[in-house]
């Protein structure tokens, strides 16, 4: 995959624009500092307000649905994050297997390094692995360069070595970034990649809850979000993801969809 030239987005262009205007009105001006002082605060808020929102692409590309060809075959990603898990993914890969879909699995440096195997049994059914960072660090988002190279080039170099296969995709932990990432993902091929509906997985434990929401409006060309690794627990102390990935499979075919992992990056 090609690796283009940085190039800032527009929304992050007019934020140091107007940090320049507003320190030489500051300069040329100084009675007029109030105005120079909101108008900093506010572009700062702007682009904090940007981060916090995992599916908005204003700091940079994002993807949150598929493309227009996958969209017409009927395609749905299934995207499973913060594994590999030894209790919980191959019961995943048993159940992806049982129904003939397909999945990208945004795994963490860290843990693949500790199972290995779960790597390559990922990649012998036919999945893809993709970058979910090296240390998957509560306070990742507010990294600076060079911390973000550190997480997510850290996170590729592990992957690549175990899997054999370079991830085209990074999703940030829980979606949340800053404008230093966009850079580092450029200039490691990456692509930064959100969804389109997940199930808070994570955090509910009630899967018929779970399910409804990553199935309401389901529609050709959504990326699903679920995970094997941090999953919460039903009642009886299963992995939601293993009571919920049968049903939503059944429904994705239900509906005459085809469940996929996400496409080769352009």
């Amino acid at each position: 995959m090609n690796k283009p030239a940085w190039r800032s987005s527009p929304f992050i262009l007019i934020s140091v624009l107007l940090h320049a205007g507003a320190i030489a009105l500051w300069i040329f001006l100084p009675a007029s500092w109030p105005w120079a002082l909101a108008a900093l605060i506010a572009s700062h808020a702007s682009v904090v307000i940007a981060g916090l929102l995992p599916r908005c692409s204003l700091l940079g590309p994002n993807l949150v649905r598929l493309p227009a060809d996958a969209i017409t075959r009927k395609e749905v990603a299934i995207t499973i994050d913060d594994g590999p898990d030894p209790e919980v993914t191959p019961q995943v890969l048993a159940i992806l297997a049982a129904h003939g879909a397909k999945a990208s699995f945004f795994c963490i440096g860290e843990r693949a390094a500790a199972h290995p195997e779960l790597i390559q049994a990922i990649i012998t059914g036919g999945h893809r692995i993709e970058n979910h960072g090296q240390r998957h660090r509560n306070h990742s988002a507010f990294f600076g360069p060079a911390g973000w190279l550190r997480e997510v080039g850290e996170a590729q170099a592990t992957l690549e070595a175990i899997s054999g296969q370079s991830p085209g995709y990074f999703r940030a932990l829980a979606g949340l970034r800053n404008p230093f990432l966009e850079p580092v993902l450029q200039q490691l091929g990456l692509r930064l990649v959100s969804w389109t509906r997940r199930g808070y997985d994570t955090r509910t434990s009630d899967a018929d809850c779970v399910l409804a929401r990553l199935t309401q409006d389901l529609a050709s060309g959504d990326i699903l979000l679920l995970h094997d690794g941090n999953s919460a627990r039903t009642r009886n102390g299963e992995s939601i993801i293993l009571a919920v990935l049968p049903l939503l499979l059944a429904t994705v075919t239900e509906r005459g969809l085809k469940p996929v992992h996400l496409p080769t990056p352009p």
